[in-house]
């Protein structure tokens, strides 16, 4: 029986990433957005996780075998991200419970699990690094456990296996995405490059100086396909990096040579992206209209708070893949690999000079 795949959040950098993964493996794959975009051989499907009613007649004539959710909502306080993002799960997997054709639904959520949600990030007792799965849930009310919870009841419930997959930070394409280093780093040195602006790194220097690692979408994406047809990946979490490790001083230099400018030498100082960009949107504008790029509006490719908020991270954050590693799974990327191909991704399709 062919496998039907069911992406929820199919337009974002994750979802775009699976969509591709499963669609070359043969698979027959839906991809749900509010706003879904145009991708080969993928059936978009317009729903919203909020609307229970809407949900049920949108996924009446879907009947996935898998089910991969890589969407949220971010709220103004956690307890609404809570109550927001448990919500969409569950009335994602209650309107599909009538079909009773899933048979594993894999959850995507992140390292908050283990540094706290927004309101508390990285503050506070944390585990030790490197981040192991088997360490317990920090005591503090996260949207990722609700999530999780979300999806261990209506499997218990309904009989379907799970995967929860905890990337660190994403390197991937999505325009109009909420959480997208890459990007932001991409237009950032474009604009320096344009300006003569100095190309410095915005974080603090714990996280120049110490070790730490970033997950591709693709890598991501092939995990996904993985744990959902491995017996023994079954009802089980776990950590997805590239399978690297690196310092950003040296990433930093990376980054800056593909666009062929300098770095700037880091002297401690923070300068948060989200203060460095504050007047971008015309400077970038212009660019866009001279280059004839796709996308003016930058505030549709940047996310510096959530790039600011991983760079700005008080401790030293490094993430252990051995429990897939140990089950079978091979997949690796280097991460400055990561990034060019992005890059080069980008600047194929029009959206960077």
């Amino acid at each position: 029986m062919q496998n039907k795949a069911l992406i929820v959040g199919a337009s974002g950098v994750v979802g775009n990433a699976t969509a591709s993964v499963l669609a070359e493996a043969g698979w027959d794959v839906t991809g749900l957005a509010r706003k879904p975009g145009r991708q080969e051989n993928v059936t978009p499907l317009v729903a919203d996780l909020l609307d229970p009613a809407s949900l049920g007649t949108a996924l009446a004539d879907v009947a996935p075998t898998h089910v991969f959710i890589a969407s949220w909502l971010r709220q103004p306080t956690e307890a609404e991200n809570i109550r927001v993002n448990g919500a969409m799960v569950r009335n994602l997997l209650d309107a599909l419970r009538p079909a009773a054709s899933v048979r594993h639904v894999a959850l995507v959520t992140g390292l908050k699990h283990y540094l706290g949600p927004f309101e508390a990030y990285g503050k506070g007792t944390l585990p030790q690094t490197p981040f192991r799965e088997e360490q317990d849930r920090l005591d503090i009310e996260n949207f990722y456990y609700a999530q999780e919870d979300e999806v261990f009841s209506a499997a218990s419930r309904d009989g379907f296996n799970w995967s929860v997959h905890r990337p660190h930070t994403i390197i991937g394409k999505a325009v109009g995405n909420a959480m997208n280093m890459g990007t932001t780093l991409a237009v950032y040195a474009a604009i320096c490059r344009e300006t003569g602006r100095p190309f410095r790194f915005p974080g603090v220097e714990t996280q120049w100086n110490g070790l730490t690692d970033m997950t591709s979408a693709n890598v991501l994406a092939h995990h996904m396909l993985w744990a959902s047809t491995t017996p023994e990946a079954a009802n089980e979490a776990f950590n997805v990096v590239n399978g690297d490790i690196f310092r950003w001083n040296w990433m930093w230099q990376r980054i800056a040579a593909y666009f062929g400018i300098e770095a700037a030498p880091f002297d401690g100082t923070v300068r948060p992206l989200e203060e460095q960009m504050a007047d971008d949107a015309a400077i970038w504008r212009e660019i866009a209209e001279r280059e004839n790029l796709v996308e003016p509006d930058i505030d549709r490719l940047i996310s510096p708070w959530h790039t600011d908020a991983d760079l700005g991270r008080p401790i030293e954050v490094v993430t252990d893949m051995s429990k897939s590693r140990r089950m079978g799974f091979t997949v690796y990327q280097p991460t400055d690999d990561a990034f060019t191909g992005l890059f080069d991704e980008l600047r194929s399709e029009r959206l960077i000079p």
